[in-house]
Protein backbone atom coordinates (compact mmCIF):
# COMPACT_ATOMS: atom_id res chain seq x y z
CA UNK A 1 0.00 0.00 0.00
CA UNK A 2 1.56 3.47 -0.69
CA UNK A 3 0.86 7.07 1.15
CA UNK A 4 -1.70 8.00 -1.42
CA UNK A 5 -3.83 4.82 -0.62
CA UNK A 6 -3.09 4.80 3.26
CA UNK A 7 -4.22 8.61 3.69
CA UNK A 8 -7.15 8.27 1.51
CA UNK A 9 -8.50 5.51 3.46
CA UNK A 10 -7.60 7.71 7.06
CA UNK A 11 -9.46 10.72 5.13
CA UNK A 12 -12.97 9.09 5.88
CA UNK A 13 -12.46 10.36 9.05
CA UNK A 14 -9.63 12.46 9.46
CA UNK A 15 -8.54 15.50 7.54
CA UNK A 16 -5.36 15.99 6.03
CA UNK A 17 -4.48 18.80 8.96
CA UNK A 18 -5.13 15.50 11.70
CA UNK A 19 -2.46 13.45 9.30
CA UNK A 20 -0.21 16.09 9.23
CA UNK A 21 -0.29 16.61 12.89
CA UNK A 22 0.06 12.92 13.12
CA UNK A 23 2.99 12.82 10.83
CA UNK A 24 4.29 15.68 13.00
CA UNK A 25 4.97 17.71 9.57
CA UNK A 26 3.53 20.56 7.83
CA UNK A 27 0.06 20.18 6.05
CA UNK A 28 1.63 21.53 2.98
CA UNK A 29 4.41 18.27 3.48
CA UNK A 30 1.25 16.04 3.30
CA UNK A 31 -0.96 17.93 0.46
CA UNK A 32 2.75 17.78 -1.86
CA UNK A 33 3.03 14.36 -0.79
CA UNK A 34 -0.26 13.08 -2.42
CA UNK A 35 0.25 14.81 -5.83
CA UNK A 36 0.70 12.66 -8.71
CA UNK A 37 3.84 11.22 -9.56
CA UNK A 38 4.71 13.41 -12.42
CA UNK A 39 3.91 16.69 -10.79
CA UNK A 40 7.04 19.24 -10.41
CA UNK A 41 5.42 20.14 -6.71
CA UNK A 42 5.59 16.76 -5.63
CA UNK A 43 7.75 16.07 -2.95
CA UNK A 44 8.64 12.64 -0.84
CA UNK A 45 5.88 11.25 2.02
CA UNK A 46 7.24 12.11 5.59
CA UNK A 47 10.28 9.77 6.49
CA UNK A 48 8.77 6.82 8.67
CA UNK A 49 5.20 7.78 7.69
CA UNK A 50 4.16 3.91 7.58
CA UNK A 51 4.33 3.45 11.36
CA UNK A 52 2.71 6.42 11.53
CA UNK A 53 -0.29 6.26 9.39
CA UNK A 54 -0.42 2.63 10.58
CA UNK A 55 -1.18 4.01 14.35
CA UNK A 56 -3.70 6.61 13.11
CA UNK A 57 -5.24 3.66 10.98
CA UNK A 58 -5.91 1.79 14.47
CA UNK A 59 -7.25 4.16 16.23
CA UNK A 60 -9.33 5.50 13.15
CA UNK A 61 -9.92 1.21 13.32
CA UNK A 62 -11.29 1.65 16.83
CA UNK A 63 -13.17 4.63 16.60
CA UNK A 64 -15.20 3.06 13.67
CA UNK A 65 -15.46 -0.30 15.90
CA UNK A 66 -17.14 1.35 18.25
CA UNK A 67 -19.52 3.30 16.50
CA UNK A 68 -21.27 0.39 14.74
CA UNK A 69 -21.06 -1.56 17.99
CA UNK A 70 -23.13 1.84 19.32
CA UNK A 71 -25.36 1.52 15.84
CA UNK A 72 -25.94 -2.40 16.35
CA UNK A 73 -27.07 -1.40 19.72
CA UNK A 74 -29.58 0.47 18.65
CA UNK A 75 -31.17 -2.17 16.10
Amino acid sequence: MDFNKATDELMGGLTRADIAKGLGCSLSSVRQAKLGEGNAARRSPPQGWESKVATMAKKEGERLLRLSKALERQV
